[in-house]
């Protein structure tokens, strides 16, 4: 059984590779064709450990990732099995793959849902998930322009982050720049929302990526009462775990404007907003996006040579 280290795995696993992953994985999902497991977590003197998981016959592979949560600082693994024989297949650290495949399936969203020809990018959040957004959403929107606010993040990461990105990147002290940009990314640990969802420019995509937890949220009422649609990567974990539909007023009828990504991609249609109204993503991180990265980055390292 091989053990995949997270150089490994950036060394055989590009961003675009992830993209498609998430593609047919959701695709298959939506389909019927796949099934996930729920995250579950247990914690106890300050250190929190939670698992999830998912079967993808289409790919091969089922498998678990399991992960350790100490003052805010994530560490993750995975365990890959095969579904022909129930064997396993690999370990893996999964800090690459998790950076990977949530930009990925952001990216995947914003196909369907962002404004063409989208200049502006404001980003909430320097982190590695901020950056690796503002990377990888570049790369396929075009931006001319970023925007971030991120009081804690050091001077260098915007140098970085602009060398990565190839457009100016402006580091911003308060959220005003959120009513320019056609894409916002919400990659935050905000226990509260960051901004008035009125001030979000018309017709603009809306990603909020950065909690998981049902007492947190970046987005207000304000925001979710504008969107037409609110796509999550599955209906079943959102609804307990996405603090900002959690805590949303009953009035919004959120459950009623839910769409699962799998659906989208398999034709459920969607027209992107007119008027005064934007669309949202709320991501949790599933484990679907995990498994199905997981089992490209163990056939990708086979196919570079290794040997099982």
């Amino acid at each position: 059984m091989l053990h995949i280290t997270d150089a490994m795995i950036d060394a055989v696993v590009s961003p675009d590779d992830a993209l498609e992953a998430m593609r047919t994985a959701f695709s298959s999902f939506g389909r019927g064709e796949a099934a996930m497991q729920s995250r579950e977590r247990t914690e106890a003197g300050g250190v929190k450990l939670s698992t999830l998981g998912a079967v993808i016959p289409a790919h091969g592979v089922t498998g678990a990732k399991v992960y350790t949560t100490i003052q805010g600082q994530f560490n993750f693994v995975i365990l890959l099995f095969s579904t022909e024989t129930g064997a396993p297949l690999a370990t893996m650290e999964a800090n690459a793959i998790t950076r990977l495949r949530t930009a990925a399936t952001t990216v995947l969203a914003a196909e369907y849902l962002a404004p063409r020809q989208a200049q502006q990018l404001f980003l909430c959040g320097a982190g590695v998930q901020g950056v690796a957004h503002a990377q990888q959403l570049t790369r396929h929107c075009g931006f001319k322009r970023i925007h971030v606010f991120d009081p804690y993040a050091p001077d260098a990461v915007f140098e970085r982050l602009q060398a990565a990105c190839g457009v100016p990147v402006i580091r911003v002290t308060d959220t005003h720049a959120v009513a320019d940009a056609e894409v916002v990314v919400t990659a935050s640990r905000s226990a509260q929302p960051l901004f008035s969802g009125e001030r979000i420019a018309d017709g603009a995509f809306v990603a909020a990526i950065g909690s998981s937890l049902p007492h947190t949220r970046e987005l207000d009422d304000a925001a979710l009462a504008r969107a037409d649609v609110i796509v999550v990567e599955w209906a079943r974990q959102a609804a307990v775990e996405a603090g900002d539909l959690v805590l949303a007023a009953p009035a919004l009828n959120v459950a009623g404007k839910l769409l699962e990504l799998g659906a989208l991609l398999n034709g459920s249609p969607v027209q992107r907003p007119a008027g005064d109204r934007i669309s949202l993503y709320k991501a949790v991180g599933v484990g679907l996006e995990d498994i199905a990265l997981a089992g490209l980055a163990y056939r990708r390292h086979l196919q570079a040579g290794n040997i099982a």
